[in-house]
Order: structure tokens, then sequence, then C-alpha cells
């Protein structure tokens, strides 16, 4: 009998090992513990009395009525429960069976680690370039067949081609944000174009949006529509004082990278569970109680394997990100550049789509609502979904692809 070759060994040998825990564990701990020295914080004298929140005071004197003691019992005794659900819902998605099927979609151009996927299967369909963030992988977009804006777009008669940016390799290592569009970004267009015969459009989701609009700014005549999905303009318009931080943390990469080395994923997951870092005790609570072998924990899997799945950022762009976009704000000042050319919305003649998911809380719509104000003419869509929802929510087709795919069709025939 031949032996099984050595790749696929090593696929089901994965198929069979937990996944690894991920960064949600640390930060989980670190609210619990944090929860029980707060209590120590609401007695009058302590030093960090002057500095607790408001919450936190208005509680006090019950606490003192009831006693330290009974009060920290209690809230022992809830913090064990919360981590043993915690616990064992992370545990379960560990051990959980669902594996992601490797994509076929074809490989129609590539330059280093990027690569242009052609998601149409070589269709007549008219052309849609989309265009992902730098920092998490492609796939949110194809999260499962039942679940994929990409095939949905596909089926809605579009031809969509996707970038995958993969991880920065020797090619990558010095790029800066003009190096990726006026590089691959640009090239890959220019391959789109051609395999279409003439103008396209051009589909940009959070950071990726950011990256189209320069990119159709940069080529006007072969932009023939634009949709750009949850995209931050205005960084400062929402939670100004921790975008102000981010700013400032560009002074510290050094100290987490060294020469040319990319930003690590680790940095990058801790700074968005920043955002919401009670996030991740919920979910795991709420997906322990999921009947296992069902379609929801199914999907959730899913996420969370694309969420632990995320790529390093280059370490320029990883700078520019931080001190131009978050730091000086450089987008809504009308001061960011792309080879030298600023990118201003307004210079935008191709008909655009502004997509502003109302409970997002990783591009808050106070930030994005700017960019649609400041493009002529853009059309305005707010569906009832959070950032990763509108990919991820079983109602996202009707609600927001079939829109999407609708719009598009009627500009390009």
């Amino acid at each position: 009998m031949r032996a099984r070759p050595a790749q696929l060994d090593h696929r089901l040998d994965r198929r069979l090992t937990p996944r690894p825990l991920p960064a949600h564990l640390a930060s989980a701990m670190l609210l619990w513990l944090s929860s029980r020295a707060a209590l120590t914080t609401s007695k009058r004298g302590s030093p960090l009395w002057n500095d607790a929140a408001g919450p936190l005071r208005a509680l006090a004197p019950e606490i003192e009525h009831l006693g330290a003691d009974r009060v920290g019992a209690a809230l022992d005794r809830e913090l064990l429960r919360r981590a043993s659900g915690f616990l064992a819902g992370l545990e379960a998605y560990r051990r959980h069976p669902f594996r992601r099927a490797a994509v076929r979609a074809p490989v129609v151009w590539r330059q280093g680690a990027v690569r242009l996927l052609d998601y149409g299967r070589g269709g007549a369909g008219p052309a849609v370039l989309v265009v992902p963030s730098l920092i998490n992988r492609y796939y949110v977009l194809d999260l499962l067949p039942e679940q994929s804006f990409l095939r949905h777009l596909a089926e809605a008669g579009l031809r969509p081609f996707v970038i995958d940016w993969g991880e920065p390799g020797a090619a990558e290592r010095e790029f800066t944000l003009t190096d990726y569009i006026a590089g691959p970004l640009d090239r890959a267009m220019a391959k789109v174009c051609e395999m279409a015969g003439g103008p396209i459009a051009i589909l940009g989701y959070c950071m990726g949006g950011l990256l189209g609009l320069a990119l159709a700014l940069r080529r006007p005549a072969d932009t023939a529509r634009l949709a750009l999905l949850a995209t931050p303009w205005d960084f400062h318009a929402e939670r100004a004082a921790q975008a102000g931080m981010l700013g400032q943390m560009a002074a510290w990469l050094p100290q987490f990278i060294s020469g040319s080395d990319p930003l690590p994923v680790s940095v990058i997951q801790t700074l968005f569970l920043a955002l919401d870092p009670f996030l991740a005790e919920r979910k795991f609570l709420r997906f322990g109680a999921l009947d296992q072998a069902g379609a929801a924990a199914r999907a959730f899997v899913a996420l969370e394997d694309w969420i632990n799945d995320g790529v390093p950022l280059a370490r320029k762009v990883a700078v520019e990100c931080l001190q131009a976009w978050y730091g000086d704000n450089v987008p809504a000042r009308g001061a960011w550049q792309v080879g030298g050319r600023p990118v201003r919305p307004d210079d935008l003649g191709a008909p655009t789509l502004v997509v502003l998911p109302r409970r997002d809380y990783i591009v808050p719509p106070r930030s994005a609502a700017p960019l649609a104000e400041a493009i002529p003419q853009a059309e305005v869509l707010n569906p009832p979904f959070g950032h990763i929802g509108m990919m991820a929510s079983s109602e996202a087709p009707e609600t927001v692809w079939q829109p999407i795919a609708q719009w598009l069709r009627a500009g390009l025939g």
C-alpha cells in the first residue's frame, strides 16, 4: 500500500488536534482580576478612590452597609460561575470538529505574497474588484458555502475578483500604504480591467475601503462604480482619546518589533480586544450553551477561526495607520496622500455606495458617515448590523448583500 502524501497526513492530523488557546483567555483573566481588585478601591481612603469610575463610587455606600467581606464572597461566586462558563465554552470551541475546507478559486494573477482570486470562475458577468483589509484574511467574505458574500455576488450575475494579501514576505516587509496601492493593488486592477475588457467596479471592506478609494482616484477612467463598506474616515469623530493613544503607540512600535519585522498578530488582536474587553467572555458563554452539532455553533466556529487567523502588518504600514490615521487624522483633514497625490473623496466621479452598519463598534457610524458626506451624490445604506455581522449574520444576504449586488448590477449592465 502506498503511503499517504505528507501534506494530506498533516491536514488530517490538524483536524484531530485541538485549536490553540486564542488571545481571549488572557483578556478575560485580566477582567476577572480587575473586578476583584476594584472592590478594594470602593472603600473610602483607598489610594485609588479618586480614580474610581462613577458607577463604582455610587455602589460604595451599599458595599459598606452590606460589608466588604459579604460582597467579596458574592463577587467571588459570580466570578467563578462566569469563569467556569467561559472556560467551558472556550474548550468546546477548541475541540469543535469543524474545519474550513480549502478554497479552490482560480488564481489569475500574483505578485509576491499578493494573489488575485477569481470567484466568478471564468464567468461572463460584470467584474468587481473586492479589496479586503490588510490585517485580516479575505475569507470573512467567503466564510461558509452557505454564508459567502463573494459567492452571492457571483450568483447575482457579477464576476467578483478578490485580493488575497497573504502575509508580508520579503517583497512586502518594507512596504508603505503607497507601495501596496500603487503597486500590487494597481496592477491587480489593471489585470481585471484587461480580463473584463473595460471599466470595472471596486468594492472595499473596512480598511480595504480606504485602499479602494485611493485606487479609484488613481484610475478614474477604469472605475465604473465604487462601493465602500464600513470604511473609516474621521478617526477622531468618536473615541478621539482612544485614537490619540493609538497614535502615540507608533513611537512604541520598536519595543514590539525590530528591524523590518512586521507588527505581530498578537499586538493587533490586543488592540481590537481593547475596543470591547467583555466581548470574549460574552461570546464564549453564549457559545457554550449552543447545540454543538447545530448550524449556529458551526457558524460561530467558522467566524472565530477567521478572527484568530489574522496576519501581521508591514512595519511601515502599521506606523502610518497608527500615527497618520489614528493619531493625526489625516484622511478627514484632507492631508492623506498616496504617491504624493491627495486622497480627496470630493474628487470622485464614479457613482458611489457607502454602507454604514448601524451597530458597528469597530468603525463607528460617526467615523464613516463623513466619508459619505464628502463624496458627491453618494448613496447610503444603513443595515442593522455590526462590522462583522454585515458578513456573518444569517440575515445579511437579504438585508445587505442583495441591495449591494443590485446597486452594482444597475450601473454595470
